[in-house]
C-alpha cells in the first residue's frame, strides 16, 4: 500500500483547515490572559483576552476574511473569562473547555455504539460525499476504528487540563491548552488521515464514485481522501 506524499496530506489539511487563521483565533486568548493575569490580576486578563478576541473578529472584518472562526473563538473566551470572573478562579477559564472536550469524547462514544461514527460525519460535512458510503460495511469499520483515536484524544486532554485545574498549575494548563489545540489537532488529523486511507485499502470496499455508479465488484477502492 502506497503511503500519502507529504504534498497529499498538507493540500487535505488546508482543505480541512481552511489556512492558518484558526490557529491565531484559538490560541491568541488564554496566552493573552495567561500572560496579563501574571502581571495585572483575574480581571484584568479576563478583559483583555476578550479584547483580543474583539479585535481579532474587527480585523477579519477588515480584511473581508471569514469571521466564523474569530466569531467562534470570541463567544469561548467571553464565556471563559466570564465564568473565571464570576468564580474567582483563574484555572475556572479553562472549565469550558474542558466541558466541550468531554462532550466532544461522548459524543464520539455515542457515535460508535449507534454505528454512525462521528469521524464519519465531519468527513461528510465538509467533502459532501454521500452517507451510505460511510456506512457501506466495508467502509465505515475505518471511520469507526478513527472515532476511537478521537476519543481518546479529546478524553485524555480533557482528564489532564482537569487534574492540572484541580492541582492550580495554570501554568500547565496554559500550556497544554497551547500545546494540545490546534498543533496536537493537526497531528491527530495527520494521523487520521494516514491510518484511515491505509485500513480503506485494506477493507477493500468501493470508492465514492463507485459507490455513486454503482459498480461491480472488484473495486479500485478510495485512494485519496478520508
Amino acid at each position: 500500500m502506497k503511503m500519502p506524499t507529504r504534498t497529499e496530506i498538507i493540500d487535505e489539511l488546508r482543505g480541512v483547515l481552511k489556512g492558518p487563521r484558526p490557529l491565531a483565533d484559538a490560541l491568541l486568548a488564554p496566552l493573552v490572559f495567561v500572560t496579563v493575569y501574571a502581571i495585572a490580576g483575574l480581571t484584568a486578563g479576563a478583559v483583555l483576552a476578550v479584547a483580543s478576541g474583539i479585535v481579532i473578529a474587527f480585523v477579519r472584518l477588515l480584511r473581508k476574511s471569514p469571521v466564523r472562526f474569530a466569531v467562534a473563538g470570541l463567544a469561548g473566551t467571553a464565556a471563559a473569562a466570564s465564568f473565571a470572573v464570576w468564580s474567582g478562579s483563574a484555572e475556572a477559564f479553562f472549565i469550558p473547555g474542558i466541558i466541550s472536550g468531554v462532550l466532544t469524547a461522548f459524543i464520539a462514544l455515542i457515535s460508535i455504539m449507534a454505528r454512525k461514527p462521528m469521524v464519519a460525519w465531519t468527513s461528510m460535512l465538509v467533502r459532501r460525499w454521500p452517507a451510505g458510503w460511510y456506512w457501506h460495511p466495508r467502509v465505515r469499520p475505518a471511520y469507526t476504528e478513527v472515532t476511537w483515536v478521537w476519543l481518546a484524544f479529546f478524553a485524555g486532554r480533557a482528564a489532564l487540563q482537569w487534574n492540572l485545574a484541580n492541582q492550580g498549575d495554570l501554568t500547565a494548563l496554559a500550556g497544554v491548552r497551547l500545546i494540545g489545540g490546534w498543533p496536537a489537532l493537526v497531528v491527530l488529523l495527520i494521523v487520521t488521515y494516514i491510518y484511515g486511507t491505509a485500513r480503506l485499502a485494506r477493507l477493500g470496499g468501493p470508492s465514492v464514485e463507485e459507490f455513486r455508479s454503482r459498480a461491480p465488484q472488484p473495486w479500485t477502492g478510495q485512494r485519496r481522501g478520508f
